[in-house]
């Protein structure tokens, strides 16, 4: 188990030799959940420790509630991909990786298990507390890789995880309310304005004044965390007052942002 220390109580270890250096000195300061994608948990498991897979993460949680990590808080695991928060590039170096058992979108995307979600929670809680990750650095795959990824999805309980003190989350505002929707190939102020608030908030979404495609997964994405009712990638007048609401909520700078140069 050389290079390998077990940091939340109660963890089975299983080494992955996919892991390294975090770069320049960057500390975690974003907490990266996914889930496996795979017809079984073993089966991720021992692909996130085979050498060939090129991919980990520093925590697998199980359907029962059973935590196993694969590689050391401290170090860079290999697990967000091309991906993009707040202007930083290198998720993995910033960021803790949990990937939660879950056979996802291509396996019938079953809901999950309680006794997961209260595992996931006392894991996030020690990994925060740790590292002092921000309230709205506890992120979704699909949030820094939109259009890429769509994991942990919609289903994930996000709004559990609030309740219980992790993460930043704002009750959605209901689809159907009345309103414009922007949607592909609009252009103008209005747009210009979704995007500033996409990028405020933290997606990496360049303001052009035009709804292209990376606005639309970027919205996708938005959704799919906090406004998981109607996933379509327009921004409907719902989608666009739970952004606003979110942002005024945001919480104060914390030495997890200091430490991300915000």
């Amino acid at each position: 188990m050389t290079g390998l220390t077990v940091d939340h109580r109660g963890a089975d270890s299983h080494m992955s030799p996919n892991f390294g250096e975090r770069r320049s000195g960057i500390v975690p300061w974003i907490l990266l959940l996914h889930y496996t994608g795979m017809e079984s948990g073993q089966a991720a498991e021992e692909w996130l420790c085979d050498k060939r897979s090129q991919v980990s993460s520093h925590y697998v949680v199980h359907e029962d509630g059973r935590v196993v990590q694969l590689v050391s808080e401290q170090h860079r695991a290999w697990h967000a991909g091309a991906s993009v928060w707040r202007g930083e590039h290198d998720i993995n170096s910033a960021s803790i990786g949990i990937e939660i058992v879950n056979p996802g979108h291509g396996f019938g995307y079953p809901d999950f298990p309680a006794q997961q979600i209260a595992s996931v929670i006392g894991l996030c809680s020690g990994i925060i507390e740790r590292h002092d990750i921000p309230s709205d650095c506890v992120l979704a795959h699909s949030d820094v890789a939109p259009g890429r990824k769509i994991d942990p999805g919609e289903k994930f309980p996000w709004v559990r995880l609030h309740q219980a003190g992790i993460g930043h989350f704002v009750e959605p505002v209901p689809p159907g309310r009345p309103g414009d929707v922007l949607e592909p190939g609009v252009e103008g102020s209005v747009v210009d304005r979704l995007q500033f608030m996409l990028s405020a908030y933290g997606y990496g979404v360049e303001r052009t004044g035009c709804y292209d495609e990376a606005t639309r997964k970027a919205v996708d994405a938005f959704q799919r965390h906090f406004r998981p009712a109607r996933v379509d990638g327009l921004a409907d007048a719902s989608t666009m007052e739970t952004l606003q609401n979110l942002l005024s909520t945001m919480p104060a700078p914390t030495s997890g942002r200091d430490k991300a140069g915000f």
